[in-house]
């Protein structure tokens, strides 16, 4: 990758966030809203497709799989209806990306859903919601309602002869229905569990029909690619994994927030951006993409932040949820906590991810409260192994993360843990983890 590859790019995606009423029909048309649109709908559906898979413009939800080619997998012929389903379900921890985007600039989500559409031959197009993001879904009600009006929606749009019709729903507050085939069960009024796959969305997807599941990163930044070509869009980022993306920062830095980069920025530009560590406390361990991915220390500082560097550094970009702790925090009451809520939100499908993220949690309580063994570290291996590639979905998978990597790294706080049971004392065991409370 080259230097120029991640300097600092105008905005893109966050471009009209500080404008004022950013949220408006009238704001978005006065910076270029629906421009693509037009575009896109003077163009053959087939030659969206061909230009989004130029562009190299991978899913922004955390599989980093190339849109252009899974728009491709949907039926050229609609012998049933299609859909295009918008995975707005951000649950998870660290990540808030989505909700923002929704919130500021909602019109650009709706633009790039009629263009996917249009692209799909889909005629029906659902925004799933997490339920607790009352403001953004207000927003986008807000916003959907203004393109009906101004004709951008509904029948034979702009004198296309293409129609199409958004609906918002909001889900209930479930972290599985981040998974885009328990989204599919939950929109369809079942209870929100992951599919058995094949068959995948596209064969069968929401009412058994073809159907593209995306995450709102992703489609929002289809119009600046129609707008602006394939070509522009791979002149950020790096060569796998092309465009600029939306870094969410948490924790212990002097000013979290979201930071607009080419993909393969390193958490040292974006400690940069974000103002440094918070008190100057040094880093001490941090999360690439979200809880769910395997966490770094600060001997990965320069790591690029793309789905290939990630990879390498034994890590996943998942997406972007960049938590940074510093050293007060202790790692095993932090991945306790991360368990704690797998736990919660394990859907209960499958035995290997209902039983072990219970068990997991059991043995991390135990040992952050001073009454851990030796033996308890081998355990939690041994059960991460268990859930590991043999639970249903990926949920099993996240929750493991946190805790194989923390042991690879910080084991030596794992044992400070046990000493209880090695002629130590109960009070070093609690100190450890009492200023993290």
């Amino acid at each position: 990758m080259t230097e120029a590859s991640t300097s600092p790019v105008t905005p893109v995606l966050t471009k009209r966030w500080l404008s004022p009423n950013s949220w408006t029909l009238h704001t978005y048309e006065q910076l270029e809203g629906y421009t693509a649109l037009r575009k896109a709908l003077r163009a053959h559906p087939d030659q969206l497709i061909e230009l989004v898979k130029a562009s190299g413009l991978r899913g922004r939800g955390g599989a980093g799989f190339p849109a252009g080619v899974k728009w491709s997998f949907m039926p050229k012929d609609p012998v049933k209806p299609h859909y295009l389903v918008i995975n707005a379900d951000e649950g998870e921890p660290g990540t808030c990306k989505d909700i923002p985007l929704m919130m500021a600039d909602p019109h650009s989500l709706i633009e790039g859903c009629i263009i996917a559409s249009y692209a799909m031959r889909a005629n029906h197009c659902m925004i799933y919601v997490r339920g607790e993001a009352l403001h953004p879904m207000r927003r986008l009600h807000h916003a959907v309602r203004e393109a009906y009006a101004a004709g951008y929606l509904g029948k034979n749009i702009l004198d296309s002869g293409f129609d199409l019709d958004i609906v918002v729903h909001a889900g209930a507050g479930a972290y599985i229905c981040g998974e885009e085939t328990a989204l599919l069960d939950s929109l369809e009024g079942k209870r929100g569990q992951p599919r058995l796959k094949p068959p995948f969305p596209a064969a069968a997807g929401l009412y058994a029909c073809p159907t593209t599941v995306n995450n709102v990163e992703t489609i929002a930044s289809v119009p600046f690619i129609v707008n602006g070509g394939s070509d522009w869009f791979r002149t950020m980022g790096s060569e796998k994994s092309p465009g600029p993306k939306i870094y969410s920062i948490s924790g212990h830095v002097e000013n979290p927030g979201q930071y607009e980069a080419p993909m393969g920025t390193t958490l040292r530009q974006l400690l940069e951006l974000a103002g440094g560590m918070k008190d100057g406390v040094p880093l001490k361990f941090w999360t690439p993409g979200g809880s769910s991915t395997p966490l770094f220390t600060a001997d990965h500082l320069d790591v690029p932040l793309d789905f290939e560097g990630a990879a390498e550094a034994g890590s996943m970009l998942g997406t972007t949820a960049v938590q940074v702790f510093n050293e007060t925090v202790s790692v095993p009451w932090a991945v306790m906590k991360w368990t704690q809520f797998y736990e919660h939100e394990s859907c209960g499908k499958c035995t290997p991810c209902r039983e072990g993220t219970y068990w997991l949690a059991q043995v991390l309580e135990r040992m952050v409260d001073g009454h851990g063994t030796e033996e308890d570290i081998d355990t939690l291996l041994d059960v991460c192994d268990n859930i590991f590639g043999r639970s249903f979905c990926a949920l099993g998978d996240g929750a493991v993360s946190p805790i194989t990597s923390g042991i690879k790294y910080f084991r030596e706080e794992f044992l400070a843990l046990c000493s209880k049971n090695s002629g130590g004392n109960d009070k070093s065991a609690a100190e450890l983890v009492g200023a993290a409370r």
